[in-house]
């Protein structure tokens, strides 16, 4: 019994124990995630302006009638998905062909992993800068145009046309969120047994059947992880259309994250901004769980 009751006593401080651990995590996690949601939908409910913190009327679903017939959130919910579904299989495709790249043992591999991660490492707001200098539409300020006028062609309006800046901020974002996923990938590619590319080229499979065959298999689970916060990530698009666009041209790269921006903060509709950010937090599950299905149907 003794011995029973020692066993019993150890597994409880055990379990303490891991409770301690996980309880700073689970308290931040409800103070900062569900608290801030629960508010969210309270105050979706309210015609709250913040510059009139005392002038709250409750109008039940009002605030969400609205939504559905405001042009601008259709519009901004357009950019944000066209974002989403161009960005990810980009972003992941030069991530896997990086991975590949710095898989291999050559002199200096380890500075090419570090230039490909090191954007990572940099502000977004600093990259965004960066950038819209490198496509102002002055060839003697744009080094972007600067090469093209100096190729013989036209300079391009690459954040003043509403035709191609969702596209400029596209291409910047897969450049600078690539080298993350590229580290994913990498870890990936260390865990597929080398004896099944040494039997593969025994039996005359080329480069790319190994690819096809081995590589793409050994990096399935690593490939759904990857294009899952991929894609929840480009959803958030904000810092990139505010910093570069300010949400222009003609509202062509407005998101939904910087329309909950603009009518909460700038405008001050506090109480249609959470309802702005309540149906995106359902988009945003529904299209996860969706991900979710159409990835465990490929197992």
């Amino acid at each position: 019994m003794a011995k029973t009751s020692n066993l019993t006593g150890r597994k409880r401080n055990e379990r303490m124990t891991a409770y301690a651990f996980v309880a700073p995590g689970v308290i931040l996690l409800i103070a900062f995630l569900v608290v801030p949601m629960i508010y969210t939908v309270y105050y979706s409910g309210f015609k709250y302006q913040i510059m009139r913190p005392n002038d709250i009327t409750f109008i039940g679903l009002d605030n969400y009638t609205k939504l559905f017939s405001d042009k601008n959130f259709w519009q901004a919910l357009k950019n944000t998905v066209y974002f989403t579904v161009i960005v990810v299989p980009c972003q992941c495709a030069l991530a896997l062909a990086l991975a590949l790249l710095v898989s291999k043992k050559f002199r200096g591999v380890a500075v090419f992993r570090t230039m490909y991660f090191s954007p990572q490492l940099t502000s977004m707001v600093v990259i965004s800068v960066l950038w819209s200098v490198l496509y102002n539409a002055n060839p003697n300020t744009g080094l972007i145009n600067s090469i093209l006028v100096s190729l013989g062609m036209e300079p391009v309006n690459f954040l003043t046309n509403a035709d191609t800046a969702m596209n400029s901020i596209i291409f910047m974002s897969a450049w600078q969120g690539a080298g993350y996923q590229m580290m994913i990938f990498l870890a990936g590619l260390q865990g597929i047994p080398r004896d099944q590319y040494e039997a593969a080229s025994v039996d005359g499979a080329t480069k790319f059947k190994q690819f096809l065959y081995i590589t793409l298999p050994g990096l399935k689970g690593t490939i759904k992880y990857v294009i899952m916060i991929t894609m929840i990530q480009a959803m958030k698009l904000f810092t990139q259309p505010y910093v570069m666009t300010q949400g222009g041209p003609k509202n062509s790269t407005k998101t939904l994250v910087y329309y909950i921006y603009t009518q909460g903060f700038q405008k001050g509709n506090f109480g249609y901004a959470c309802s702005i950010a309540a149906v995106f937090f359902i988009i945003v599950v529904c299209m996860s769980m969706a991900m979710k299905k159409v990835t465990a149907a490929t197992d």
